[in-house]
């Protein structure tokens, strides 16, 4: 990585660091830090470029759709508008911008002409990594506390079967989307290490689970 890749980088973390002051807990510069951290352990092992995959991964987040009306766009404009800032070859924007707009699990809900890229793989991998294990489970009460949601109802099913839209509007309580989401993620991965770590933190989350419902019935 040469210097003015280093300093665009250095630059994107001031960024996104500024931008996301005061941000909901699970979606705040320590996430997109961890997102970065796994995209870089992962892409040791991938043929790919570096430099896109790390302003993908610091980037991914800067302005999640959840958190502007359900607007997808915000975040490539932003994206976008930051990296053209920084004299970022047009290329490596679109490439970017290609990351930020399909990284996100909704978006494998709907049948569409996909855009894929092994860089695209790798934070998608990381983002995901993000979401299960012990910090995936805290994000996952953390948000669902933001929305102030309820932990669980035994009356209320999870719907395994949902459209994008479906996955939008969904108000259902904080456990049901273990099923409807974080425990899906590890047959989603694309890279052998992605893998490998997606396996121990879902095990992980099952044991929670196993928990969770004991101390719900007074069992233990």
């Amino acid at each position: 990585m040469n210097f003015d890749q280093q300093k665009v980088i250095n630059n994107t973390i001031a960024f996104v660091k500024e931008t996301l002051q005061g941000a909901e807990g699970g979606h705040d510069w320590f996430h997109i830090e961890r997102v970065y951290k796994n995209s870089l352990l992962i892409a040791k092992s991938e043929n790919v470029d570096v430099f896109i995959v790390s302003l993908g991964a610091l980037l991914h987040d800067i302005a999640d759709a959840k958190f502007h009306n359900g607007d997808e766009t915000i975040g490539p404009k932003v994206a976008s508008k930051f990296l053209l800032s920084q004299d970022v070859d047009s290329t490596v924007i679109e490439h970017v911008t290609n990351i930020i707009k399909f990284i996100s699990f909704k978006n494998s809900l709907e049948n569409n002409n996909r855009f894929s890229s092994p860089e695209l793989s790798i934070v998608q991998d990381a983002d995901r990594l993000d979401a299960i294990g012990a910090i995936g489970i805290a994000r996952c009460f953390n948000y669902g506390g933001f929305k102030n949601r309820a932990l669980y109802n035994p009356e209320i099913e999870p719907n395994l079967h949902m459209s994008k839209e479906e996955y939008k509007k969904s108000e259902t309580p904080t456990i049901n989307h273990f099923y409807e989401k974080l425990l899906l993620l590890k047959d989603k991965m694309n890279t052998k290490t992605g893998r490998q770590i997606a396996d121990n933190r879902h095990k992980f989350m099952e044991q929670y689970l196993t928990q969770f419902y004991a101390e719900w019935n007074g069992e233990k």
